[in-house]
């Protein structure tokens, strides 16, 4: 069972890279971010595999989120995932995104590895809701969102009562040491501290009776396009 596990989970990480390179909604093909070599991952532990119970709130209260644009992501509060690592009792809130999802639910955390071995602002799990409320909570499978790879996509950061207080070593890895801000608040205030550009230098009116040249298109250094589809897969959309 265990060596099925590790096969179904590899050629999972196998597909999400062949998405990441190639796919039209990609964040690295939608932001063009260039050089992609493959997600780093922690190895595979069947410690951070444990079986999760849903207390859900009724009825769900609605749950604001911030994000990575320094706006709010409304969502739905379904409850609380109850679980044990080793010895330690955890929580994780767990949220609705509402329609276009389905029966999908969002639970995005922090860990003691943020910001140094994984993304600082958090990373993101994805279950399937079931009567039972009962869940295989599988931290390998824990993904980045898209705003780890480029701001071009916006993107909604854990709640503080979703930072454990113990290290999850699983899961996907920090992509860039470049591109790991410690915290939320961080991660707001460096896309606030971007310099805005310089404005154009003015040009001398051309003497009479010749033409002015045309200036050539130059690219601005650090430009990038905006994708006109939203994010795939994850909880990230395009920002505005």
């Amino acid at each position: 069972m265990a060596d099925e596990y590790r096969e179904e989970l590899e050629t999972e990480r196998t597909m999400r890279d062949q998405f990441m390179a190639h796919h039209a909604e990609s964040p690295f093909v939608a932001g063009r971010v260039y050089g992609f070599h493959g997600l780093a991952y922690f190895p595979i532990d069947l410690t951070f595999r444990v079986t999760a119970h849903l207390e859900r709130r009724d009825p769900p209260p609605e749950a604001y989120l911030r994000t990575s644009a320094d706006g709010q992501a409304v969502m739905r509060y379904l409850g609380d995932l109850n679980f044990k690592i080793g010895p330690r009792a955890l929580q994780l809130r767990v949220y609705h995104a509402g329609e276009g999802v389905g029966t999908q639910v969002f639970v995005p955390f922090r860990d003691s590895t943020s910001g140094t071995e994984s993304y600082g602002p958090g990373r993101y799990l994805t279950l399937e809701m079931n009567e039972a409320d009962e869940y295989d909570l599988d931290f390998n499978r824990a993904i980045n969102p898209y705003c780890a790879y480029t701001d071009s996509f916006e993107c909604p950061f854990p709640p503080v009562e979703n930072d454990l207080p113990v290290p999850i070593r699983a899961g996907e890895k920090v992509w860039s040491d470049e591109r790991n801000p410690a915290t939320p608040q961080t991660a707001v205030r460096s896309l606030h501290s971007v310099p805005a550009p310089k404005p154009a230098a003015q040009r001398r009116p051309a003497p009479s009776g010749r033409q002015a040249p045309k200036p050539k298109a130059t690219p601005r250094k650090g430009s990038r396009s905006i994708p006109v589809k939203g994010a795939a897969r994850s909880p990230s959309r395009r920002r505005r």
